[in-house]
């Protein structure tokens, strides 16, 4: 069956419904419909809702946040990860603070891009689109 003929006799069985209900509140001489909608069964699983509530939270990408710190001492060089160190991810950049402003120079200007990729290659692109880094 083709997508609009099965639209058509949709739309057909709403009409016929629809002129039942109505037949039956002019013999009762009350229109139930208004009761009967909300006597609906409108739950849903309870999955669906723990997943919308997280989602909402955005607990996806405070796990993310968390793996960052977790997985920095691993894939970067250790001699940069001993002065530098996430310190969170807002709106995709990442904050990294810096011991001190020699090493800051130096990350920025010859590490800088490395990192990102690699952080990029582990997490997405979404997830971390810049990385700021501050002396601190």
């Amino acid at each position: 069956m083709s997508t609009s003929r099965r639209n058509r006799t949709i739309a057909t069985e709403r009409e016929a419904a629809s002129e039942r209900a109505a037949t039956l509140a002019a013999w009762r001489g009350v229109d139930l419909r208004p009761l009967e909608i909300a006597r609906r069964d409108n739950t849903r699983p309870m999955g669906d809702l723990v997943k919308q509530v997280l989602n909402k939270v955005g607990l996806d990408r405070k796990q993310a946040e968390t793996e960052i710190v977790k997985v920095w001492n691993e894939i970067i060089d250790p001699t940069i990860t001993v002065h530098a160190q996430p310190d969170g991810i807002r709106n995709g950049t990442l904050f990294v603070n810096v011991s001190n402003s020699v090493w800051l120079s130096e990350i920025v200007r010859y590490h800088r891009r490395d990192i990102l990729q690699r952080l990029q290659t582990s997490f997405g692109k979404k997830v971390i689109a810049r990385i700021s880094f501050r002396a601190g």
